[in-house]
C-alpha cells in the first residue's frame, strides 16, 4: 500500500516542490485530471454547441456517479456549483420562525448564512464534549433544524457520526443538514444509513474535483418537504418543461458546467480506482502518527486531545512568524483561528510530517 501511495504522488506535480499540508484549503490538480480537462476543452473547441447536445445525458451520469459513491439515489442527488449556493437555496425556502441549532464558530457559509437571514438561533459549544453539548441544547431548546459541519474547519474536531444517527432516531422531526466539504473523500460513507436528511459538499478539497462543482444529497421525501408551497403551486400551473419546474431545478437553475462537473466525476472514479478504503486507511494511519507527534510537542488544544478520534485537520500553536518560516521552507499550511492549520490526504506521508516536525524543532 505504501508503494502504491508513493507512486500516486507522482500524479501531483506540486508535491515535487512543496510539502503540501493544505488540502483543507484546496485539493490538488493531478496529471490525469489535467488530461481530461484538456480533452474536454478540445472537444468543445471543435464542436461548439454540438458538444453540449449531450449535456443532460452527461449530467445524469454525473449524478449517478455521485449517488453510487455516497450511497444515495440519483433522483435525490442534486448538482450545485458549491455547498454555499445549495445551502442558501434551502434556507430561502424556510420560515424564519423555525429555530436553527448551530455550532459555535462553525464555517461562516453555515453560521452567517443562517444568522443573516434572521432565523431564531441557538448554539452548541465545540469542545471535547461536543456530542453531549448538542444533546443538551436539543433537549432544552428543541430546534427545528440542526445545521453543522461534520468536521470543524479550524481545529478539525469531527462529530461522531454514530451520534448523529442516534440523534435522528431520538428526534425524528428535527431536520439534520450537514456540510461535508471537509469530510467527503477521507473515508467510506453511506448517506442512506447516516441519519442525515440533507448533506452538501463542495468538490474542491478531498474529492480533488477542482473548483465550481458540488452536490446536495437528500433523503427520501425530504426534497418534497422542504420545497416552499408557492413553488409547488406554480409547478402545477405552469406549462414549462421539467427542466424549469421540477423540484430539482429549483437548485439546478441555469446552465451547469460540464467541465467542472466532469472534473468531479473524473475524480470520484479516480478515488474509486484507488479504493476509498485504501484512502481511509492511509489517512487514518497518518492522522494517528501526526497526533502522537504533535502531542509530544504540546502543540494541540486540550479539546482535541480529549477526543478519541480525530479528523485529517489539525491546528497547531503558532503565529504569522512561524507560518512564514514554514512557507519559506516550502511547507504549505494555512493560518486559521489562533494557530496554523495543517491538513492531510492520501498523498501525504510520514516524511512530510517529519519535515514539519524538524522545522518546528529548529524554529523553537
Amino acid at each position: 500500500m505504501k508503494l502504491l501511495m508513493k507512486n500516486l504522488r507522482n500524479e501531483f506535480p506540486v508535491l515535487s516542490q512543496n510539502t503540501y499540508l493544505n488540502t483543507a484549503s484546496s485539493g490538488l490538480l493531478y496529471n490525469t485530471l489535467l488530461d481530461y480537462r484538456q480533452e474536454h476543452d478540445l472537444d468543445f473547441l471543435i464542436g461548439g454547441s454540438i458538444f453540449r447536445d449531450s449535456q443532460q445525458q452527461f449530467l445524469r451520469s454525473v449524478r449517478k456517479t455521485i449517488a453510487n459513491f455516497f450511497g444515495n439515489s440519483s433522483e435525490n442527488t442534486i448538482l450545485s456549483p458549491n455547498f454555499s449556493i445549495g445551502f442558501n437555496t434551502i434556507l430561502n425556502g424556510f420560515s424564519k420562525e423555525q429555530k436553527v441549532l448551530l455550532l459555535e464558530q462553525d464555517y461562516p457559509s453555515i453560521n452567517f448564512s443562517v444568522t443573516s437571514k434572521g432565523f431564531d438561533v441557538c448554539y452548541a459549544q465545540v469542545d471535547g464534549s461536543l456530542e453531549q453539548n448538542i444533546e443538551y441544547v436539543v433537549q432544552h431548546h428543541k430546534p427545528d433544524i440542526f445545521a453543522f459541519s461534520i468536521i470543524q474547519y479550524i481545529n478539525g474536531i469531527a462529530i461522531d457520526l454514530n451520534f448523529i444517527k442516534q440523534l435522528k432516531i431520538n428526534h425524528p422531526n428535527m431536520l439534520i443538514i450537514a456540510d461535508a466539504t471537509q469530510f467527503c473523500g477521507t473515508q467510506a460513507f453511506d448517506f442512506k444509513t447516516s441519519g442525515i436528511d440533507i448533506l452538501g459538499c463542495s468538490g474542491y478539497k478531498w474529492l480533488l474535483g477542482g473548483y465550481g462543482n458540488g452536490f446536495m444529497l437528500f433523503n427520501d421525501q425530504i426534497l418534497d418537504q422542504i420545497t416552499p408551497s408557492p413553488y409547488h403551486i406554480e409547478t402545477k400551473n405552469s406549462n414549462y418543461d421539467q427542466s424549469y419546474t421540477s423540484l430539482q431545478s429549483r437548485f439546478e437553475c441555469g446552465h451547469l458546467d460540464m467541465f467542472n462537473f466532469g472534473s468531479l466525476q473524473h475524480s470520484l472514479k479516480y478515488l474509486s480506482k484507488i479504493g476509498i478504503s485504501t484512502v481511509e486507511h492511509t489517512i487514518t494511519n497518518l492522522v494517528d502518527y501526526t497526533k502522537e507527534e504533535l502531542t509530544k510537542l504540546d502543540l494541540l488544544d486540550q479539546d482535541v486531545l480529549q477526543r478519541k478520534k480525530h479528523s485529517s485537520i489539525f491546528n497547531i500553536k503558532g503565529d504569522q512568524k512561524l507560518f512564514n518560516h514554514l512557507k519559506e521552507n516550502n511547507v504549505i499550511t494555512s493560518l486559521r483561528g489562533n494557530g496554523i492549520r495543517i491538513s492531510l490526504h492520501f498523498y501525504n506521508t510520514e516524511e512530510d510530517i517529519n519535515k514539519l516536525l524538524k522545522l518546528l524543532h529548529r524554529y523553537r
